[in-house]
């Protein structure tokens, strides 16, 4: 079972953040995740197998071999477009997972205080259709779930969204699509676009890239400003542990050899780049630049800063 605690802090930290030439990527932490992530998502992520990867400790895991994970969002204004990377676990809904159900954190007083208010957001992009990267597209009104951002246009890959309209899903998954992906829908706040191979712009400086495996249309999101580069993974890499390890897939992949070999061509096109990559589910220091290391590759941390939120 996978238990959480459901309260965040009483006090609200400042979100880490990153630059990209002139943009500045801040992390809106939602929840860490509980010990009990790490085996159930990567099982082949062993003891012996994280033990055998010395530069995990002490951030990615602990002396035990458990991995480290949590869920957060990113947000990044360019060019006066306020955008948000995936929505998380969201909070009070119905989940089959007991890590992600019913959770009551502070993650809306987080974005507030980064300065993104969920009515200044103007775009969010959710990289797939998992529960735990749509959960915050909604929030509760009386009996009715209603978008968190109700200024902002919600975009996904038309190939994610086929997928699923055309498979026989689980309650748990319908549920999660009736309270926070039909709501944005039957609001006109929901948009497809069409990820092609070499990758789709969507906004200046922000670019969607196929990374199918975790799901059919998953995609990554390439962010550049003044010949400076990030790469948000999506569930493309779940944990730097499959950096080492490209093989490890997870327990969700729903094309595992797919998952694989896209994981190694990011990493591959990424090594020994100044590129930027912020990992959806990495725990601090979240981010940094991929390095080869024999026959797989490792990341070299990037310091993150605090920066003054300007409303």
């Amino acid at each position: 079972m996978l238990t959480a605690s459901h309260t965040g802090p009483t006090a609200t930290p400042k979100a880490p953040s990153w630059t990209v030439g002139d943009h500045t990527v801040r992390r809106i932490d939602e929840v860490v995740l509980p010990p009990q992530t790490g085996p159930w998502l990567l099982p082949g992520a062993t003891a012996d197998i994280v033990a055998r990867t010395p530069w995990l400790h002490p951030d990615f895991a602990d002396e035990q071999g458990v991995l480290r994970l949590a869920s957060h969002s990113f947000a990044v204004e360019v060019d006066g477009m306020r955008v948000l990377v995936d929505t998380g676990i969201g909070n009070g809904k119905r989940r089959a997972n007991p890590a992600w159900h019913d959770l009551d954190s502070d993650y809306e007083s987080r974005l507030r205080a980064s300065g993104f208010a969920p009515e200044s957001v103007d775009l969010v992009v959710l990289t797939h259709l998992h529960a735990d990267h749509v959960g915050w597209n909604t929030r509760a009104e009386g009996d009715d779930w209603v978008p968190t951002f109700p200024n902002a246009r919600y975009l996904t890959a038309r190939t994610e969204w086929d997928y699923w309209a055309g498979v026989e899903m689980e309650e748990a998954r319908r549920q999660m699509f009736r309270d926070s992906v039909h709501p944005v829908r039957d609001a006109g706040l929901f948009d497809l676009v069409d990820v092609v191979d070499a990758g789709t712009a969507i906004a200046p400086g922000i670019r969607l890239l196929p990374t199918p495996g975790h799901t059919p249309g998953q995609v990554a999101v390439e962010l550049s400003d003044r010949g400076e580069t990030a790469l948000i993974t999506g569930d493309s890499i779940h944990h730097p542990v499959q950096m080492s390890h490209p093989a490890l897939c997870s327990c969700v992949d729903i094309a595992p050899e797919l998952a694989a070999r896209t994981r190694n061509r990011v990493l591959d096109s990424l090594a020994g780049t100044s590129t930027l990559l912020l990992g959806s589910h990495f725990p601090p220091p979240t981010a940094g630049h991929v390095r080869r290391e024999g026959d797989a590759y490792r990341l070299a941390p990037a310091t993150s800063g605090i920066t003054p939120v300007h409303t």
